[in-house]
């Protein structure tokens, strides 16, 4: 049974859902959210307030200006796309503290969360099942 606990304790360490994140973001935390698609998909829509850092171009020049005490959480399109895990993978080497977001962007909206963007949609009534 302790390792079940173990288990489960560790992956709550990587990985976060849209309803935390957005828990987060609302009681103060210091969270900085990345997208590590493309600037071409981040223009098209994106999570408020996030920055698009792509995972390609992660290194330590292009995040040197980045807080060291944050919260990373990294985020792609969805299940069909791993750039948030690049970039989680990648901001971890650089030695930031990360969390990839469960779903990516189609998870977020899917929880009624509104997108910016030239794609954006507003976000709707419902309320997460978390």
């Amino acid at each position: 049974m302790d390792e079940h606990i173990a288990h489960y304790a560790q992956k709550l360490q990587y990985e976060i859902d849209a309803a935390d994140l957005m828990h987060l973001r609302t009681t103060g935390h210091q969270v900085v959210v990345v997208d590590a698609r493309t600037a071409e998909a981040f223009l098209h829509e994106h999570i408020p307030g996030a920055i698009n850092l792509p995972h390609r171009l992660m290194s330590e020049v292009s995040t040197s200006g980045l807080p060291r005490d944050a919260l990373y959480v990294t985020y792609c399109d969805g299940i069909g796309c791993n750039a948030s895990t690049k970039g989680a993978l990648q901001m971890a080497k650089l030695g930031f503290a990360v969390r990839e977001l469960i779903g990516g962007l189609d998870w977020f909206k899917r929880d009624g969360y509104a997108t910016e963007g030239l794609a954006a949609v507003p976000a709707l009534d419902i309320a997460c099942a978390c």
